[in-house]
């Protein structure tokens, strides 16, 4: 259902606001460039500073500028069940084609209150879920046992895996079927990751060169392991440098340098990145023949 380069969009501000114009530039730029999918309102897109009547505007200004030409994502994700329900309600009515939402951070829940938060998601709305597990930045980690009980419920089809465990893609599919769309959620280990069996990855990386992730997916897709090493070794540095301090500053930089026009402002608590991580960003977009 969902495959390629799927970039988890940066949420562009200027002044304290959303900056619509420059945010429907840069949807249209993503579809150009040959992104497969988007995803607003992911962390990247600093969704936890949205409140939801802008996050519930970044969604539908996503849907409005793609225009059908690929399918959006939404970010629906909370660590308020409710909360997460309301948002989904909302992507369903604005056109989203799945809801992304991610493993309840700091409560904490163990395995039954995941398959509970999940499973009373899927009853409130027919809107497909992607699971999103980031144990780095939620702590919980859902186990492949609780993945596998989710995926027996239709509308629940997928995972962004960002466990940084390449062999759960293997543990993962025989747990939870050969259609269970895995995405990496890691830009760096996204070459194992699909020679494992993943079929994409929702990528910050694909934020700033999505033409070249795009063409690094449809390689893998194609069986083109050549090819898709060659783009390895010319993204890695970049995989690198936009986690060289706290994202989504270093992305939010290194857009700013390719695109001078669009701001590189970001809300409290996140910071512009210090002039170490600048430094590696500009040496790897150099590299990367970005800029």
């Amino acid at each position: 259902m969902f495959s390629g380069s799927i970039p988890a969009l940066v949420t562009l501000f200027r002044d304290g606001s959303i900056d619509e114009a420059a945010y429907r530039g840069f949807v249209d730029w993503q579809v150009r460039e040959g992104s497969h999918a988007l995803v607003p309102c992911g962390t990247t897109g600093e969704s936890a500073t949205l409140d939801h009547e802008e996050h519930y505007r970044v969604i539908d200004l996503c849907i409005a500028a793609a225009a059908g030409r690929v399918p959006v994502i939404a970010g629906c994700g909370s660590n308020d069940t409710a909360t997460a329900k309301r948002h989904m309600a909302h992507a369903r009515v604005a056109g989203a084609a799945a809801a992304l939402v991610v493993v309840p951070y700091y409560n904490r829940p163990n395995q039954d209150g995941l398959y509970a938060h999940f499973a009373a998601l899927a009853e409130a709305s027919d809107l497909p879920i992607i699971l999103y597990n980031v144990p780095g930045r939620t702590v919980a980690d859902m186990s492949v046992e609780t993945m596998a009980r989710l995926a027996e419920i239709p509308t629940i089809i997928g995972i962004k895996d960002a466990t940084g465990n390449v062999a759960r893609v293997s543990a993962q599919r025989i747990a939870c079927g050969s259609d269970f769309v895995q995405l990496s959620g890691n830009d760096d280990m996204a070459l194992g990751f699909m020679a494992m069996g993943g079929v994409g990855c929702i990528s910050v990386t694909a934020n700033v060169a999505p033409r070249l992730c795009a063409d690094f997916q449809n390689a893998c897709l194609g069986g083109d392991w050549a090819e898709a090493l060659r783009l390895q070794d010319l993204l890695y540095p970049l995989h690198a440098a936009l986690f060289s301090d706290a994202s989504p500053g270093p992305v939010k930089y290194a857009l700013s340098r390719i695109r001078p026009d669009w701001s590189a402002e970001l809300r409290l608590p996140m910071t512009p990145p210090g002039e170490a991580s600048r430094r590696a960003v500009d040496l790897a977009l150099s590299r990367a023949g970005l800029i």
